[in-house]
């Protein structure tokens, strides 16, 4: 595995390659980021991962400092999976200057549900992945069903410029508790670890209730909030939307079936885990 910081030495790596398949990461890689690379793989030849933990998405009272960094394992990883680049530049290499030009979601997708909470935050992630696009030019690129929200901004973005990048969603990777694997699952203590489950365990409920035919949504999600407030979460939203835009279904549209997903972000002590279940 060649391991590249310069954009310039990337593109000549990659020049004449037709069918590359992009994994972008920010790194502290588990089981998780590495399905989506053998999911790349099913998808084209060569994979490139990239690892970059990107400021312009972290919030000013966030934890971009203390996000975990392990760039020595996250290499022996990525290895072991046959990835044929790792391009893991600097801010100096990604953002030479200032990165005044910045890509901004519509306010209807990109200011809702994360958006609302992290004010932002998307455009941070829109601006940094339409800029690895133009480095890596991939032909596909592998994103997790876990950001459900970021998964369906970064898929609208690529259609509405024209890229030439095919957004391929993966299935999120839960361990056997049901809990989605993320990096930050390591801020949690032994106890909380314990209780992290709870929360899809709760959109497990929400969605059995409204299979059953429970359209008052609005009651079902500010329950099921109140019960995690009961174990001492602290949730941000449990939010039941339209999968085609996550805008919130109209009655009409709860009793024809319109297809749905749950999305919730709650904090449990000191760390934000985000998690999200189709309907």
């Amino acid at each position: 595995m060649k391991i590249i910081s310069s954009i310039d030495e990337l593109r000549d790596q990659l020049r004449g390659q037709l069918r590359t398949a992009f994994v972008p990461t920010m790194g502290n890689l588990h089981e998780g980021h590495l399905s989506l690379m053998r999911l790349a793989k099913r998808h084209g030849d060569p994979v490139v991962a990239s690892i970059f933990v990107n400021r312009l998405q972290f919030g000013p009272n966030e934890d971009f400092d203390k996000y975990p960094r392990t760039f020595a394992s996250d290499v022996e990883k990525l290895e072991k999976e046959g990835v044929y680049v790792l391009f893991a530049p600097t801010e100096k290499d990604l953002y030479p200057e200032p990165q005044e030009f910045r890509v901004r979601p519509p306010d209807d997708l990109g200011n809702t549900l994360e958006g609302e909470f992290r004010p932002g935050f998307f455009a941070g992630v829109t601006t940094v992945v339409l800029k690895l696009f133009s480095c890596v030019q991939p032909s596909v690129a592998v994103f997790g069903k876990k950001d459900y929200q970021q998964l369906m901004i970064v898929r609208n973005m690529s259609k509405q410029f024209a890229l030439p990048t095919t957004i391929v969603a993966a299935e999120t990777f839960r361990a056997e508790d049901g809990l989605a694997l993320s990096s930050r699952n390591m801020y949690l203590s032994t106890d909380e670890r314990g209780e992290a489950p709870t929360l899809f365990k709760t959109l497990n409920q929400v969605a059995q209730e409204v299979r059953g035919g429970q359209l008052q949504i609005d009651s079902l999600e500010q329950q099921a909030m109140a019960e995690l407030r009961t174990r001492g979460w602290k949730p941000d939203y449990i939010s039941v939307r339209k999968r085609s835009n996550l805008q919130t279904p109209s009655a009409a549209e709860l009793a024809e079936g319109e297809p749905l997903v749950v999305l919730t972000a709650a904090k449990l002590g000191e760390t934000r885990l985000i998690d999200n279940l189709e309907i």
